[in-house]
């Protein structure tokens, strides 16, 4: 039987609860600090474990604005829930039970050692799965490489998402590594490159949704993928030359190509990181966004690409980026002439026409 004394505490601890949350919530609003910074801040500092946000996900969104509603009609309007509170569970982000609130939460279908895989609609969303850092291991590549061969070409889009909320992929795991040789370190470059080029290649689009750290080979997994979405703390980096070796997986290749030679040259001799900000001004990220709404505009981005059309899609990704700009217009016209023939243009074309939304259907 409950005491007074107890139910009063229980009250105590729900309205200081509540309020924390509410506090957390203001923070991230008026853009002093994003999601995990502040539930990292009241874990290290309030010991609160998890923290509020955190918390509150696993809680459900929905019950939390219950509990906000009866504490604002008890206690006042410092208890009001949150805007951005409303406007998650609005959009039917409701904390782990619904996959997406403040962060977002794997349903997977297949789950593997080191990934998962989950259908979100025409969307696949692999997550990288070695928390809680998902540092990159041959047996991360392997899974990766099996994963793109089965979705390669069969689903329009992929997003390479992390399922720690503190890490997208923080490089190379050195124990795995330090195990290798020189035969065995080139056959996993080669597997690692393989998997790469055929994801430039393919017609399923690939969009990273970078969280958090994408350093070594997380931040070359990150190149390779056709668009990369940041979170306003995500950074960047290829930190290879302060253990002595260099990029291995493409990154002395495509970061030239997104930051300009100067540049990454820098990144790849310093080791430095640069912030998603830095990304975004020198073409490495495609978009940044606040850390709550990263996951869901990946998967915009994802849903978008998807209606387009696939045989389009591969040959644009095919002759974009020619070195030689009379080589690179005879490779486009091949590209034109092939696509302007297929069922597809057909559709496309007559969509326009008919002031409608076309169905590609090609692969």
């Amino acid at each position: 039987m409950t005491t007074h004394a107890e139910a009063g505490l229980d009250t105590l601890v729900e309205r200081f609860g509540l309020k924390a949350f509410v506090e957390c919530c203001r923070l991230v609003e008026d853009g002093v600090a994003g999601i995990k910074d502040v539930d990292l801040g009241m874990m290290t500092g309030a010991g609160i474990m998890p923290g509020p946000l955190a918390r509150a996900d696993e809680r459900g969104l929905d019950e939390v604005v219950g509990a906000l509603e009866r504490a604002e009609a008890e206690w006042g309007e410092a208890f009001a829930p949150p805007l951005i509170l409303r406007r998650l569970v609005a959009q039917r982000r409701l904390g782990r039970k619904s996959g997406q609130g403040f962060f977002p939460y794997p349903q997977p279908d297949d789950e593997r050692e080191t990934i998962a895989l989950e259908s979100r609609g025409e969307v696949t969303v692999i997550w990288l799965n070695r928390p809680p850092t998902n540092p990159i291991s041959p047996q991360v590549v392997k899974e990766l490489s099996e994963a793109w061969g089965e979705l390669d070409g069969k689903v329009r889009a992929v997003v390479i998402a992390s399922s720690s909320p503190f890490a997208f992929c923080a490089g190379a795991d050195i124990k795995e590594f330090q195990k290798g040789d020189p035969e065995s370190s080139g056959r996993l470059v080669d597997t690692a490159h393989e998997l790469m080029r055929s994801m430039e290649r393919s017609s399923t689009v690939t969009i990273a949704a970078v969280n958090a750290v994408a350093f070594g080979g997380g931040c070359e997994l990150v190149m390779a993928c056709d668009f990369r979405v940041a979170a306003r703390s995500a950074t960047f980096g290829q930190p290879e030359i302060n253990l002595g070796i260099i990029p291995g997986f493409g990154g002395t290749q495509r970061l030239p190509r997104l930051v300009g030679e100067g540049r990454a040259l820098e990144m790849n001799l310093t080791g430095e990181p640069i912030s998603a900000a830095e990304a975004l001004r020198g073409g490495l990220a495609t978009q940044v966004v606040p850390d709550h709404e990263l996951f869901d505009t990946a998967l915009g981005w994802g849903r978008k690409l998807a209606s387009k059309a696939p045989r389009a899609i591969e040959q644009i990704k095919r002759v974009s980026h020619q070195g030689d700009l009379d080589e690179g217009l005879r490779i486009e016209r091949e590209g034109f002439v092939e696509v302007f023939g297929s069922d597809d243009a057909g559709e496309g074309i007559s969509a326009f026409l008919e002031k409608r939304t076309p169905k590609f259907r090609e692969r």
